[in-house]
């Protein structure tokens, strides 16, 4: 355990950012995994459009990588094209 008022402080702070980085991550993959789930272009493209939105925002905060960000963007697209 921590022997530091600011340590303990620190402790408490990452474990608030380790429950809101986890909701985050998990909101990510499951929309990720939506568009998948989408068997029609008119079913997909809201989603694709979300998605795509979402991952944006997960880069541009530091949540995941750019280049993350970027492949999961390439992969929907992929995706939607073929359908």
């Amino acid at each position: 355990m921590p022997q530091h008022k600011s340590s303990v402080k620190r402790m408490r702070q990452e474990a608030k950012r380790r429950i809101h980085n986890r909701a985050r991550r998990s909101a990510m993959r499951s929309l990720y995994k939506k568009v998948f789930k989408a068997t029609t272009k008119e079913e997909a493209e809201p989603l694709v459009k979300q998605a795509v939105s979402y991952l944006d925002r997960m880069a541009a905060k530091g949540h995941i990588h750019k280049n993350n960000a970027a492949n999961k963007k390439a992969n929907i697209t992929r995706y939607y094209n073929s359908l």
